[in-house]
Parts: C-alpha cells; structure tokens; sequence
C-alpha cells in the first residue's frame, strides 16, 4: 500500500478525519503530530477519486512525527461536504484554507502543495502574505502552461478500470508502483457517491482555461518574501518540468529539486527523500 491508495471505507476508514466547519459545508481533514514549531498544512492534487488520505498516506506518519501537520480535502474532493450548486473555484479554495486556519486557532503555517495544491498554497500564499512562513510546491501548478496530453487526461477521466490503470500509467515514472490492484482501489474510489459529479464539473473541456485559471500573477509571484523549495518530477508527464522552472526563476528565495527517474508523485515514488528533504527545509535558518 502506497500514499495513493484510496479510502477503505467511507464510514469508517482512515480517510475520515475530523470534520470542521468551513463556511456554508464542512471540512474533512486530518489533524496530527503537534510540538511548538510552525504548523505544516498539506494541500492535495486534483486527481480522480483523491483525498488527503490517499495523497499524503504516505508521508504523513513522517512528517507529524516532530509538528502538527493538517491535511484538508479540498473543497469538491474526498469527504468534504458537497453543498448542491456550488462553483469550485480559487476562490472558493482559498477562503476554505482561510476558514481552516481560523477554526483551528492557528495565524500562520507553512505550506506543502501537490500539483494543482501548488497552484493554491502559491495563491494563497499571495493573497494572505501574513499567513504563511515557507513553501514547498511539488509538481505544481501556478505559472500558466500549454496543457499537458497527461493533465487533460487526469481532468477528462470517466469512470472505468482501463481509463484508472492508463492515468496510473501517467502519473508515476515506475510502473511497479501502479499495479493492477492499485488501479481497482483507485477506481472504486472514483466512484463513491458524489466523487465523480464534482470532479467532472470541475474541469469540463476545453480545458487549458483551467490551467490559466490556477496560475497567478507572475509579478504576484516574484514579489513574494518566502523561502521556497520547488520540487519536481524529471519525467512528469502531467505538469511538465519547465513550469517549475518558471517558479523557481521567479521566486527569488527558492530552492529547486528535479528527482530522476521519477513522474507526476514525488512524495510516492520518492517518499523517503522528499520527507528528508521537506523536513531539513523547513528546519533550516
């Protein structure tokens, strides 16, 4: 089992965390470790059937051990109430983490986002300066971009074993990690109750407006005081690497990591190197 595997049980399994009120719906997220140090809230990808759960299993255990890490779903993902008619949006996303925070009584974090989570720990990061310490963006979006064969792929997924094995396919650089089984588990994620209608109104075709739609400002960007640590794939085939790039040549703190021999998921195929590198990150003067 993997960071990408997919709840168990929508009643009972480890996906379920607490539920914490965040305007007008709920918020499932998860609340661990704790200690003095800067809190660490992780934002997941957009990717069919995710939660904080199946994004972050893998990590979590690691990087709670030493400080308090939340991992949210995001609004129209995993097992965050749904509220009919709502428009899932940046907007929507970042008053969610705001609304996180304030629930919980924290005033700052530091902020890991994986993928499209890069693109709104970035924007959020922009919109609430005062809130965040460092930044780690992972696979991220921000920057626009001519949309990836790989990313309309993950956006444009209808339900189905075949279509799940070929996304795992895409998303991670060594196929051992995708086995069959895990396609099963994935797919069945994808398509409890509510999972798949608000994923598919997220990104209808054409889809490279949603691409332009989550990146920020470039100017926004290059005037953020943060230290950064921009980390990516070499053989992404869903965000590609120059965008990171872009990211890293902006943000005039920044930190940049390419892993060889690894695709879309970092933090499964590296686990144990992104923690260390995350954590000494964070940790540094």
């Amino acid at each position: 089992m993997t960071s990408a595997d997919p709840p168990q049980s929508p009643e009972t399994g480890p996906e379920i965390g607490r539920s914490v009120v965040t305007g007008a719906y709920a918020t499932n997220l998860h609340d661990l470790g704790g200690g003095e140090g800067c809190p660490l809230l992780l934002i997941h990808g957009s990717g069919p059937g995710v939660s904080a759960w199946a994004n972050w299993r893998g990590v979590l255990p690691v990087l709670s051990a030493g400080r308090r890490v939340i991992a949210p779903d995001m609004a129209g993902f995993g097992f965050t109430e749904r509220v009919p008619g709502a428009r899932y949006d940046r907007a929507l996303w970042l008053r969610q983490i705001a609304d996180v925070l304030d629930r919980l009584g924290i005033e700052r974090v530091d902020l890991v986002g994986n993928s499209f989570g890069g693109a709104i720990a970035l924007a959020f990061a922009i919109a609430h300066p005062e809130r965040v310490r460092r930044l780690v963006l992972m696979g991220s979006v921000g920057v626009s971009f001519p949309i990836t064969p790989g990313l309309d792929a993950v956006w444009g997924y209808r339900p189905s074993i075949e279509a799940m094995k070929g996304l795992l396919d895409i998303f991670a650089h060594d196929r051992a990690l995708v086995t069959d089984e895990l396609a099963e588990l994935r797919y069945r994620a994808s398509i409890q109750p509510g999972f798949q209608e608000s994923f598919s109104a997220m990104f209808p075709a054409p889809r490279q407006r949603w691409v332009d739609a989550l990146a920020s400002d470039e100017a926004a960007i290059a005037a953020l005081p943060n230290r950064a640590l921009v980390i990516h794939g070499r053989d992404d085939r869903v965000i590609p690497v120059e965008a990171s790039m872009r990211l890293h040549r902006l943000l005039a703190q920044s930190d940049l990591h390419l892993f060889a021999r690894c695709g879309h998921w970092t933090q499964v195929e590296r686990a144990g190197e992104f923690c260390a590198l995350v954590e000494a990150f964070l940790a540094s003067d």
